[in-house]
């Protein structure tokens, strides 16, 4: 009798596996999109509840080694490339490699993506999206040059800076020199090697030589050209027909398209030149990224469900809505990107050249610098100062050298 009753009990109830996992700044634009991507997880996995959490940019990261340091770390979090590549390498990253793709397929992130997240060897994130520039062109002002080919190299973009300028007296380009260590990097000169900032040798000189030069001949913007964030004054030079080309993200010719119909209907593209690196110019990922402290048990779990975050639908669905990149490959060969309609404007044309892209498009950022943003400053103003023609360009690297080098080697000696 009583070993009937006992086969009467139920069983114990299986707790289903919670998944959280954390996005920065998402909400509210983004609420009923995951939202309904979660539902339509849980309904596949009825063993598995996801709770997702955004918290706003500025506190994500306080939060997460908060978290971890309590050993509560979220299952997934949302998180830029400089970012990981500062928790990789103080040990709060779980590396992912083996659970980028199912046993027996080869991982569908694009080689650029991949190579963003892997630090000493290892990949430490699903990549989510990023996005890389175009050439906005202005047809009317271009065709007064007599020159319509695009640009294959820094040369070639300066020098038709230069031509527009002199044949419409119009600058043609508005590069963005508050960012100048970015701008170098594209072109392969390293800011720092081997401990030392070294931005000062003979070919970080010519650069800025020739943008100097292309300065003074009228070719570039001069609003806000050393500001840290130029591209509201670019944008507007841009629309007003007071600039001839825009760097920028496919994203930007959607306003163009909205605010000034006359302007976009003479806009064409053209691809930004890789640069000597190979890398094109514009990208700045996000992905997820395991924290450490994670279960061992539950990475398969969690793997999962981030492969299906990150795969190329859900990619796709959501690089339409926010207007970004996808970074796997089967979302960029998606007609959206690779078909032209007959009738093609220029922000179908910047999607395309876009996602030619975008196996290219890297991020670009100085690693492993306390008060970084600080030594920044100190180039930005000696290339300002270099460029304007207020001081020898070789001085002005040279001091901002001594700058950085001071400060490094009390880092290394602390």
């Amino acid at each position: 009798m009583l070993a009937g009753l006992m086969l009467a009990l139920p069983g114990p109830v299986l707790a289903a596996q919670k998944i959280e996992f954390w996005t920065m700044s998402l909400k509210p634009k983004f609420i009923p999109y995951f939202q309904e991507l979660v539902r339509q997880y849980e309904a596949k996995h009825p063993g598995v509840k996801i709770e997702w959490v955004d918290f706003p940019w500025d506190i994500l990261q306080l939060k997460l080694i908060t978290a971890i340091a309590a050993g509560r770390p979220p299952a997934l979090v949302n998180l830029s490339v400089p970012w990981a590549e500062e928790m990789a390498r103080d040990g709060l990253l779980e590396p992912v490699d083996q659970w980028l793709a199912v046993p027996g397929r080869a991982p569908d992130y694009t080689d650029a993506a991949l190579a963003d997240l892997r630090f000493n060897g290892k990949v430490y994130g699903f990549p989510h999206y990023s996005n890389v520039n175009v050439i906005a062109y202005n047809r009317s002002i271009l065709a007064a040059t007599g020159h319509v080919k695009a640009p294959e190299n820094m040369d070639q973009l300066l020098a038709l800076a230069v031509m527009i300028s002199a044949r419409t007296g119009k600058p043609g380009y508005a590069p963005a020199l508050g960012k100048i260590d970015g701008f170098l990097m594209q072109q392969g000169l390293a800011l720092v090697s081997d401990g030392k900032a070294v931005f000062n040798s003979p070919a970080h000189v010519s650069l800025i030589r020739k943008l100097a030069a292309t300065y003074k001949a009228g070719g570039l913007l001069k609003d806000k050209l050393f500001a840290e964030d130029n591209f509201p004054a670019v944008v507007d030079a841009y629309l007003g027909g007071r600039l001839g080309l825009m760097v920028s993200a496919p994203t930007a010719i959607r306003r163009i398209q909205t605010d000034a119909p006359e302007i976009y209907a003479q806009t064409g593209i053209f691809p930004v030149p890789a640069g000597p690196t190979g890398i094109n110019d514009g990208g700045w990922m996000f992905h997820f990224a395991i924290p450490k402290g994670v279960k061992k048990s539950e990475l398969p779990t969690i793997a999962e469900f981030a492969r299906f975050l990150t795969g190329e639908n859900n990619q796709l669905a959501f690089a339409k809505m926010a207007g970004v990149m996808p970074t796997t490959k089967q979302a960029l060969a998606h007609p959206y990107f690779r078909i032209l309609p007959e009738q093609t404007g220029a922000a179908e044309q910047a999607l395309n050249v876009a996602a030619n892209s975008m196996n290219s498009a890297r991020s670009l950022y100085v690693a492993g610098i306390d008060d970084y943003d600080e030594l920044r400053r100190f180039l930005v103003k000696a290339v300002e100062a270099g460029v304007t023609g207020k001081r020898d360009i070789q001085e002005a690297l040279d001091e901002a050298v001594l700058i950085w080098n001071r400060k490094l080697h009390r880092r290394a000696h602390s």
